[in-house]
């Protein structure tokens, strides 16, 4: 299988059931997660070699992290130590199964990128291995400071050779929404695919149908355009010619790493397919649909258990 660059945050996710608060004490289970991180862990379950570039804490938390990464198969060469703490996140579930997150993110270590220490990822040395034909991020690595800015300019270096892959995953309670509608549209130029959850549309654009968003998407250079509609499954634009596809039926745990689950399965399709480096010119919509309901059936795994707990391959 081909590789594929991540760069992003890793994440303790400290999952709290709806039922969590027991005599005034929280009952709290720490999963590893991050949502750049699962996409990594995701791609390497599934069988796609993935390159992570994470500021991995060596404290508790990181090392729990590293753990997983590295139990996953991850390829952790483009990765660092850091001093600083890992960042932490509250995962509150409601009765459904569904997640609202709460970031406590002030001096951890994931934002310390710097244009030298990131090189690494899109530049080798790769060892025995392949350069990468995809980089992705999102979520927080790309909206916060200094972080955000290191990674826009890998992204624009790596778009010579690579396509670009962009979640962005909104965290309003930390990252104000009126920031994201101010950099949406320059991550857009920068990307070929970009996905949005349903939440993530109806933040950026209220009231705007999936199809209006991939129009505007498509206007700012993007060819695939994806939205996670939730219960109602998936659409997709790919440069104006839309596809849906239903969700995968699941037993619902929760929704914790769902959609990063999803985003890494539909980059595993696509790079097994041979239709990644470049600016999808070869793609088409009969191999879209295919690689949409794979991805499909990676998230409904994923919703079937706790935590950001993507599938291996030999459960597909």
């Amino acid at each position: 299988m081909p590789t594929i660059a991540v760069v992003g945050e890793v994440v303790a996710d400290a999952v709290l059931p709806a039922n969590g608060i027991v005599d005034g004490a929280a009952h709290l289970t720490v999963h590893p997660g991050g949502g750049p991180a699962n996409t990594a862990v995701a791609l390497s379950r599934l069988g796609t070699t993935a390159r992570f570039a994470g500021r991995l804490s060596v404290g508790a938390l990181g090392a729990l992290c590293r753990a997983k990464l590295e139990e996953s198969g991850v390829d952790l060469s483009a990765s660092e130590a850091a001093t600083e703490p890992a960042t932490l996140a509250i995962a509150r579930l409601d009765d459904g199964g569904a997640a609202s997150y709460e970031f406590y993110t002030a001096g951890t270590a994931d934002w310390a990128w710097t244009d030298a220490s990131l090189a690494p990822l899109i530049d080798g040395p790769f060892g025995d291995g392949p350069a990468p034909v995809a980089i992705h991020t999102g979520t927080l690595a790309l909206a916060l400071q200094p972080s955000g800015m290191v990674i826009e300019r890998l992204l624009q270096r790596a778009r010579e050779r690579m396509t670009v892959s962009v979640d962005p995953n909104l965290r309003t309670l930390l990252v104000p929404v009126e920031t994201y509608r101010a950099v949406i549209d320059r991550w857009a130029s920068l990307a070929d695919i970009v996905r949005l959850s349903e939440d993530d549309l109806e933040q950026l654009w209220p009231g705007w149908t999936p199809e209006q968003a991939a129009v505007h998407l498509h206007q700012q250079g993007v060819p695939l355009a994806v939205i996670s509609l939730g219960a109602a499954g998936a659409f997709a634009s790919l440069r104006g010619e839309t596809v849906r596809v239903p969700i995968a039926p699941t037993t619902l745990v929760d929704t914790v790493g769902a959609g990063d689950s999803f985003h890494g399965g539909l980059l595993h399709h696509l790079a097994g397919a041979g239709l990644l480096g470049g600016r999808l010119g070869e793609l088409t919509i009969e191999s879209l649909h295919e690689a949409l309901t794979f991805a499909s059936r990676v998230s409904a795994i994923t919703c079937s258990r706790a935590g950001a707990n993507p599938p291996w391959a030999n459960e597909l």
